[in-house]
């Protein structure tokens, strides 16, 4: 579905009645800082299961301007070659993409100087890097900042105790990065505990890193040696859950292959308390719609709770719900951007600060609306599939950073749905 034209538009006939089976893909919020950990090296590493998504191709744009040689086959990406450029990334492609600054943790250890602008990415939120610089601080780097870019020193990394004033899965990834070339043994506090660090910790162990993996903490020897590696990326928990959320309309009976249901257990509960019926297997995840769920309360938080990424589909499907639910943003300001497009097609949504008041009405109706970000778009096109009538969502590029092929799943089972 890649086109990132602005002009490009999905249209939904609806109310879609989806039903059958669907296969997750790998996840993008495992594959990118994978893929910008293969700068801590100069082995060749391979990396499997990896989504056709614009992020990813943003991050193999990074990876070749710093020098690497990056073929992707089949979604298969292959990482050879050194270190050319001087340690500076080009805005133009750190504008794009929040993840990019993933970059800083693995080139810290290799070069004494390197430029990275601050971050772009959806808007939802300031998300500033602070605890990032502060835990590069702790590693005897030193930083400043102008024109919007962050200039990061250091003869050589040397371990330190971090303690995480919040467990920021941004902040996780770069200092583990970090730390894997670092001199001495540094400790993590309080890290993240989404499992995609999990996966990022697997990988570099794969590849020679010397790290201890606890749910609150990292202890992490730096090592100068590594070898090649091949690995394939974690199926992605949040296309999965945006499936749940489908699944969960009126008269939908979907069942989603994916290899870690547990990963979604604040879902499936959520979704068991409002209404629908769920069984989970070890492989799999089957939901049945039923003709209306209830109302319910949902608070994000941090893994295990509740994921951020899920807030918006979440509030798509609750709009429909019989009485009145609650949805509360605990985790980034200023993600609430869907509601007014949501309203548009004739949900009943007030946001009062950091939650939004749900009274479900009986019908959503088809309307042109425009995608805020990410998980927006999803959340759009939730509401598309359950309206009566035409939907027609534009700003779909924002759609096409975590979303591969979702068209044409949804239109295999069963929506009347396409791009023009």
């Amino acid at each position: 579905m890649q086109n990132t034209e602005n002009s490009t538009r999905i249209i939904i006939e609806g109310p879609a009645r989806l039903r059958g089976r669907v296969s997750v893909g790998g996840s993008k919020n495992a594959a990118l800082p994978i893929l910008a950990s293969t700068l801590i090296t100069d082995e060749k590493c391979v990396i499997n299961n990896v989504p056709d998504l614009a992020d990813i191709s943003v991050m193999i744009k990074m990876l070749r301007i710093f020098g690497k040689d990056v073929r992707r086959e089949n979604g298969t990406v292959t990482v050879t070659g050194s270190i050319s450029n001087g340690g500076e990334a080009p805005y133009e492609q750190v504008k794009k993409l929040r993840a990019s600054v993933l970059v800083m943790g693995a080139l810290s250890g290799r070069l004494n100087k390197i430029r990275v602008p601050l971050p772009g990415g959806c808007a939802i939120g300031i998300r500033p890097i602070d605890l990032h610089l502060k835990g590069f601080t702790a590693m005897g780097a030193k930083y400043s900042m102008s024109g919007g870019i962050v200039h990061l020193s250091s003869k050589r990394l040397k371990g330190a105790d971090i303690y995480l004033d919040y467990p920021s899965v941004g902040a996780t990834e770069n200092l583990l990065a970090a730390a894997v070339r670092a001199e001495g043994l540094t400790v993590i506090e309080n890290i993240a505990r989404e499992p995609e660090i999990e996966d990022m910790v697997n990988f570099l162990k794969e590849m020679g890193a010397d790290i201890e993996h606890s749910p609150s903490s990292l202890r992490v020897r730096g090592v100068n040696k590594f070898r090649p590696v091949e690995y394939t990326v974690m199926d992605d928990r949040i296309q999965a859950g945006t499936y749940l959320m489908a699944g969960a309309l009126k008269n939908a009976d979907i069942k989603i292959d994916f290899s870690a249901p547990e990963t979604l257990e604040a879902v499936t509960g959520k979704l068991r308390e409002c209404g629908a019926d769920i069984e989970t297997g070890e492989n799999f995840i089957h939901i049945k719609g039923i003709s209306r769920l209830k109302g319910g309360e949902i608070m994000t938080a941090p893994y295990p709770g509740f994921p951020t990424d899920l807030q918006a589909p979440a509030v798509a499907l609750l709009s429909l719900a019989k009485g009145t639910s609650v949805v509360t943003e605990a985790v980034f300001e200023n993600r609430f951007l869907h509601c007014a497009e949501l309203m548009r097609m004739g949900a009943d949504i007030e946001v009062r600060g950091d939650s939004a008041i749900l009274n479900g009405v009986s019908f959503l109706s088809g309307a042109p609306v425009m995608a805020m970000d990410l998980r927006g778009g999803a959340a759009l096109v939730i509401a598309g599939l359950a309206a009566k009538g035409r939907t027609e969502i534009s700003g779909v590029h924002h759609i096409e950073r975590g979303y591969a092929d979702l068209v044409p799943v949804l239109k295999r089972l069963g929506a009347d749905i396409w791009v023009e």
